[in-house]
């Protein structure tokens, strides 16, 4: 029995995302709600922040089991019972969401149990990421560094825990600089592993829709508590269109061709595009998503006004477009050596037009961003429509 329990299963390279880990992503589609929900009630720049980091927070963990899950099976031995265990750990840190900054009165101290509960996170993650490494001692060393930034970083969160106010936002916020920098400028070459492209990409692309399920969330969470009406169901439409739009963008073309540029790339450029456009370059496209749905939430509940959507709706509905984008121009760059020239238009355009976003109609608003978009995709598809045909071939 406690073999079985101690089992290892290496993972293939023609091997896929398991169900395990479809399980494990329920916890994060529960904490992003809750990010979005934290950011919609403090209605601010600095609740912005504050949201930021905590996406920051769960992307890392996030990221930290997809690689585990690409060294070893996350379905069986082991990597189940560890990554079990980081699923009520993370469970834990998304109930605290609502009180990482503002405790409530009675029970136990939020951010405190908050930063906790992110340190069981990572340290399940390393210790069952140094079994699965096993007989590969240049991973193992990689992983042994990774210990001492978690050990920093943690100092750093619970303090800012302990302190509360803007200390605690500017503290974890250097936790932040000092994992995600520490962890990139000392991994040394061929260090790390990825050993199945189809799971590698899979993966990613299933957090992405994630994502997207997000912006579909907050349209209804925007119109709960609002009559049915026409205005209300052109937005609620509105809101659909866009997210398909979102969806296109990056499975219609993107992700297959990067799938492929994986597939194609060998030992330490593999690592090296896994680092800098996945863990690292997918960060931008998830957050622009998650902003993006706040300001979709907030046409939901203002669908009948006849004034002016305001500065933070429009902000997080053009401005997280623009990032989704953004990101998107940054991504294609790594893995495929390029871009089309439409994407960087479109985001231009998406920057441009936020001035009119803060003054036009929630309704108009919407319909704007929902114009460029499929602006964008009507003249992708009909100038690479051969391009596209090759790929998905």
């Amino acid at each position: 029995m406690m073999a079985q329990m101690l089992h290892v299963r290496p993972t293939g390279e023609d091997e896929s995302a398991t169900n395990f880990e479809l399980l494990f992503d329920l916890v994060y589609v529960f904490a992003l709600t809750q990010v979005t929900g934290y950011v919609a009630h403090e209605h601010s720049a600095e609740g912005a922040l504050q949201g930021l980091l905590m996406l920051a927070l769960l992307w890392w963990t996030w990221c930290a089991y997809t690689w585990l899950g690409n060294q070893a099976r996350a379905d069986e031995g082991l990597l189940r019972a560890g990554m079990a265990l980081a699923m009520a750990a993370m469970f834990v840190v998304a109930l605290t969401i609502p009180e990482a900054w503002h405790d409530a009165e009675g029970g136990l101290d939020g951010p405190v149990v908050l930063v906790c509960g992110y340190l069981v996170v990572r340290c399940v993650h390393l210790v069952v990421y140094g079994v699965a490494a096993r007989g590969d001692e240049a991973l193992r060393h990689q992983i042994a560094i990774s210990w001492f930034w978690l050990a920093l970083g943690g100092g750093l969160l619970l303090a800012g825990a302990l302190l509360g106010g803007w200390a605690q936002t500017a503290l974890f916020g250097a936790a932040l600089a000092v994992d995600w920098g520490g962890t990139y400028l000392t991994s040394r070459e061929g260090s790390w592993r990825v050993h199945s492209a189809t799971h590698w990409t899979e993966r990613h692309g299933l957090f992405v829709i994630l994502a997207i399920g997000e912006s579909i969330v907050a349209i209804g969470v925007g119109a709960a508590e609002q009559a049915i009406s026409v205005p209300l169901l052109l937005a609620a439409g509105l809101g659909v269109a866009a997210a398909m739009c979102l969806w296109w963008l990056y499975f219609d073309v993107v992700s297959v061709a990067a799938e492929q540029r994986v597939h194609q790339a060998t030992g330490a450029e593999r690592v090296r595009m896994a680092v800098e456009a996945y863990t690292y370059g997918h960060f931008p496209i998830v957050v622009g998503i998650i902003v993006a749905a706040i300001g979709v939430e907030g046409v939901l509940a203002h669908a009948d006004d006849t004034k002016g959507l305001g500065v933070f709706y429009a902000l997080t509905l053009y401005g997280g477009l623009a990032l989704y984008v953004a990101g998107h121009v940054l991504f294609n760059r790594r893995v495929l050596g390029s871009t089309s020239r439409e994407r960087p238009i479109a985001l231009a355009a998406l920057l441009i037009a936020i001035p009119v976003g803060i003054v036009a109609p929630p309704l108009a608003a919407m319909a704007g961003v929902v114009l460029i978009l499929g602006a964008l995709i009507a003249v992708e598809s009909v100038r690479y429509a051969e391009h596209r045909r090759g790929v998905r071939s």
